[in-house]
């Protein structure tokens, strides 16, 4: 393993020249964040200037808080000149995840979600890996690189984060980083990105949520109509798996001109990825882990099939693909 790390690191390393400009992508999140700082460790002194650009809005408490507390400079893909970078990196997401992504040609991919086969000069996609975060970790060792307080506090949350406290999918080398950065990471820091605040204006929206609510055999739905930020509809998903009888969440909301979906699950016996892909995938991007899935679609797709105006009319429509698709999942499931 160590010697496959340090090819892999080699390379990495490859892909860049002393006097490039390289631009780090994300979909920000707490792994793709701390991934983003350890290529930007590894990069250090190697290139002329390194950008980290997000290409959602940064809204959910932890996230805000992440950057802040690690002082961690990002910037939005609308305030950048992509030209003016030689070297593109896209961390923790591969590029049909999102139209954003697409647009670009990169050098190097590193990714722990399902393999959808990118072209990059370097790709490392490991989908059995916890976290994008376990992987850079192994990257800074190959390369006897010590994190910095600040970027194993960032290391070690993300971990914690994408692996649930190791409750969902994972492997040894998750637990080997997460052990590692121990040592190394500042536990009450990593507590307070953590146990962030939630911000007041959310509030509006899990009220809708709760109001709009519909339960239906174990799984719960709500569509929260338009919202400021994808996130929103994370926080009301994660929210709504609290609930003692609930062993689906489905929460929707419509941002950036795009009808977004977010799935959550218990874990037993269930896959949210392959559940979001067979309900969503023919009209945008979609797909996820066992326990955590999102699609994301474009309102011009989806308007053919349903009048997205009508919260009502789109909760229905919502409903009725994701019991379809569980019904013929469950189905296949019992044949075999």
């Amino acid at each position: 393993m160590i010697s496959k790390n340090k090819e892999k690191l080699g390379r990495f390393y490859k892909q860049f020249a002393g006097g490039d400009q390289v631009l780090i992508l994300i979909n920000a999140d707490p792994d793709a964040i701390a991934s983003a700082m350890a290529v930007k460790r590894l990069l250090w002194r190697k290139v002329a200037g390194i950008v980290i650009s997000h290409i959602n809005v940064i809204q959910r408490p932890d996230n805000l808080t992440m950057t802040r507390l690690l002082g961690v400079p990002v910037v939005h893909r609308d305030a950048i000149e992509p030209d003016r970078f030689q070297r593109k990196v896209l961390i923790d997401s591969q590029p049909n995840h999102n139209e954003a992504f697409s647009r670009f040609r990169y050098d190097v991919i590193i990714d722990h979600h399902p393999d959808t086969h990118p072209q990059a000069g370097h790709v490392d996609i490991r989908p059995r890996y916890g976290a994008t975060a376990s992987i850079m970790t192994e990257y800074l060792r190959a390369a006897k690189i010590k994190p910095s307080t600040k970027l194993a506090t960032g290391l070690f949350h993300a971990i914690k984060t994408d692996t649930r406290n190791f409750e969902r999918e994972t492997q040894i080398e998750d637990v080997i980083a997460f052990q590692y950065l121990f040592r190394y990471a500042n536990i009450p820091l990593a507590r307070r990105i953590e146990q962030a605040d939630l911000q007041p204006g959310f509030l509006t929206f899990f009220r809708k949520a709760i109001q709009a609510r519909r339960f239906r055999k174990g799984k719960m739905f709500a569509h929260l109509g338009p919202v400021p930020s994808a996130d929103v509809c994370v926080l009301v998903a994660d929210f709504f798996m609290r609930v003692e009888t609930v062993t689906w969440s489905i929460v929707s909301g419509i941002c950036d001109e795009q009808l977004v979906v977010i799935l959550r699950n218990d874990g037993i016996r269930k896959n949210a990825g392959n559940l979001a892909r067979s309900s969503f995938g023919e009209f945008g991007s979609a797909g996820g882990h066992k326990t955590m899935a999102r699609a994301e679609l474009p309102l011009g797709a989806v308007e053919k099939a349903v009048d997205c105006s009508s919260g009502k009319r789109l909760t229905e429509w919502l409903v009725n693909r994701i019991e379809q698709r569980t019904w013929t999942s469950r189905g296949a499931a019992q044949r075999k």
